[in-house]
């Protein structure tokens, strides 16, 4: 297992790196329209032909895959500060009030929160600027997919509020803040990673579905479910199976992020 875990990790950091340096791999722009090439087959100019459009469809796997691989991150941190926040702190205050969160985080748990996301989605505008679109996408995700996580972070503070040297903590007379932030934070921290790591391949499926249904980064602003919109037509496919590059791409980054975070030992 040790091998799979260091694979994925290297597979991880080689698409990590290939995407952040997409000007420098990519032959061409991700919007650059080669009109005399639309739908061109694979060659030495184009390694993975070309859209219906004429685009080169290798530079916009590059900037699609650094458009996920960078906001997914930017909105699992997010999630994971609002657990932190509701769930530290109801954990931390405990009574009516840790009930009371905890109930409406149930509620909230309780609705499938990704059609919640479409739904909110399908409420903005459409016809905003690409790099709008991304910062949307990734807020409502961020904003949306805090819930599991915010139950896992309450249970923790909770329990670590029962533990032996909190209760030595304030009996010497460490209180508020400072207890926060010496004892409780600290002792957080691995489970709040984890969390935090654990939403990023499901931040990366949720915006693929968005984008799939034409509500996630906008156009030409690529990203992988964007991409994957292109598989809708099977006739090019069978003519065209380089195609399916995006898909694969999509599958091995989400089993490598989950390969690599089976180790209970890098949590804690």
């Amino acid at each position: 297992m040790k091998r799979f875990r260091l694979a994925a990790t290297v597979f991880l950091a080689l698409v990590s790196i290939a995407s952040l340096c997409a000007k420098i791999l990519a032959p061409a722009s991700y919007s650059q329209q080669f009109r005399d090439l639309p739908n061109a087959t694979i060659s030495a100019q184009h390694l993975l032909g070309t859209d219906d459009l004429g685009r080169d469809r290798f530079s916009r796997l590059l900037y699609g895959t650094q458009v996920s691989l960078l906001m997914a991150p930017a909105a699992a941190l997010l999630s994971s500060l609002l657990a932190a926040l509701v769930g530290g702190t109801a954990g931390l205050v405990g009574g009516w009030i840790e009930a009371a969160v905890m109930s409406a985080t149930d509620l909230f748990m309780s609705m499938p929160w990704l059609f919640l996301l479409i739904t909110v989605r399908a409420f903005l505008p459409l016809n905003v600027s690409p790099f709008t679109s991304v910062a949307i996408t990734f807020a409502l995700l961020g904003c949306l997919g805090w819930t599991g996580a915010a139950r896992v972070v309450c249970a923790n503070a909770r329990r670590l509020c029962e533990s032996d040297f909190v209760l030595q903590a304030r009996a010497s007379g460490c209180f508020g803040l400072r207890l926060i932030l010496r004892h409780l934070l600290p002792n957080l921290r691995p489970v709040l990673f984890a969390q935090f790591w654990i939403s990023i391949p499901v931040f990366i499926l949720a915006e693929t579905n968005l984008s799939v249904l034409g509500l996630g980064v906008a156009e030409p602003l690529p990203s992988w479910g964007s991409l994957l919109r292109e598989l809708e037509s099977f006739s090019s496919l069978s003519a065209q199976p380089w195609q399916f590059a995006p898909l694969i791409l999509l599958i091995a980054t989400v089993s490598g992020f989950h390969i690599a975070l089976n180790n209970e030992e890098s949590w804690t």
